[in-house]
């Protein structure tokens, strides 16, 4: 055969590793019940192969003391990559040796995750596909809820209302930093303005003990919630499990799970009904789709946390995919942002369809 299809193609090498550290205003500011995120602290990757293609990725540092040691540890990782081919799960091999002693949680997490990310957009590059096609699925609508942070229904109700109009059938709101008597009368308001056959979720940011939070969720499931989020310390899995046995309302936990190995122990201790799988930590696309099979083997929903272009492809391969978190973080540095259509996403191609706004990426740079 004389035809050279995708299959003969030859090895993407790694010529190099760049990362730039941005301060991205975000459309809706994220508040929490112990802050407010005005400004995204996003570092952007790009993996550049001797063919002269580029993956894209990003990852989000949650604060800008976070951005100069992530940039910094991507330039020092590229030292080791330089001249290997761009195959995600024996790159996946590679950090898993060289941090074995130090661990991958934290900024090695993000930063691994990151360029795996980076790898699988240059291959879905070169063959001119989306990731989801690439993984065998298609670019099929993606059901997304609306994500707010902490706020006030009253002030706030022509943002509820804005969601439902866009064809949001979920709202998720943060909760929590006082008294239940204030969760109960923000959640009775929303519930109101959302009405009853929307699903309602709310998220407590870590910020219980086990007894407040059986105390909590057994109040608030008047108000027929979906799940109740992280109502404990992330790592706490013997108090979700606690709160979870102790519940009416679903328990969901998963986005501080720190790769695979993690959701395996969340699983196996039973600490949630659901599970929410975030790309930056679980281990990129290489880890998202093993923890997506354990999900799968325990029977648990699967949702994603921010990172919306990335997620969408990856919930289009996931056998249990619930929800993709529809939360803006990335929009202001891309050339083309996301698009909800009827209160869903697609995947967008070729690979996971980041191409940077050169212009916004110079104005926001740290």
């Amino acid at each position: 055969m004389n035809g050279r299809g995708p299959a003969t193609k030859p090895t993407l090498i790694i010529k190099d590793v760049k990362a730039r550290a941005v301060m991205a205003p975000l459309t809706r500011p994220i508040t929490t019940s112990v802050g407010a995120i005005p400004s995204a602290p996003l570092v952007l990757i790009d993996v550049l192969t001797d063919q002269g293609l580029v993956g894209r990725s990003y990852i989000f540092g949650y604060s800008p003391v976070t951005l100069r040691p992530l940039v910094e540890l991507i330039a020092n990782l590229a030292e080791i990559l330089r001249g290997k081919s761009v195959s995600p799960v024996e790159r996946m091999r590679d950090f898993e040796g060289a941090f074995r002693l130090l661990g991958r949680q934290g900024l090695v997490g993000m930063a691994i995750s990151g360029l795996d990310m980076a790898f699988w957009d240059v291959l879905g590059r070169a063959l001119g596909l989306s990731v989801a096609r690439m993984l065998g699925g298609e670019d099929r609508a993606i059901p997304a809820y609306d994500s707010f942070g902490v706020i006030n229904p009253k002030q706030d109700a022509k943002d509820l209302e804005s969601a439902l109009r866009q064809g949001f059938n979920a709202v998720k709101v943060k909760i929590g930093g006082g008294e239940l008597r204030r969760d109960l009368e923000t959640v009775a308001e929303i519930r109101k303005i959302v009405g009853d056959e929307t699903a309602l979720m709310v998220d407590y940011n870590q910020s219980l003990t086990v007894p407040e939070a059986v105390r909590r969720t057994n109040r608030l499931a008047a108000y027929d919630l979906l799940w109740v989020e992280e109502p404990v310390p992330a790592e706490d899995l013997a108090g979700h499990a606690a709160v979870r046995a102790a519940s009416p309302v679903a328990v969901q936990t998963g986005e501080n799970w720190w790769f695979p190995e993690d959701a395996a122990r969340a699983i196996a201790a039973g600490a949630s009904d659901f599970a929410m799988l975030d790309i930056m930590k679980i281990g990129g696309v290489t880890g998202w789709l093993r923890a997506a099979g354990q999900a799968a083997g325990a029977s648990l929903p699967v949702s994603s946390h921010i990172f919306v272009e990335a997620s969408a492809h990856l919930l289009a391969v996931t056998p249990t995919a619930h929800f993709l978190e529809h939360l803006d973080i990335g929009s202001t540095i891309l050339a083309e942002p996301l698009k909800i259509e009827a209160g869903t996403a697609r995947p967008r191609g070729p690979g996971l369809g980041l191409d940077w706004n050169e212009a916004a990426v110079s104005r926001y740079a740290i």
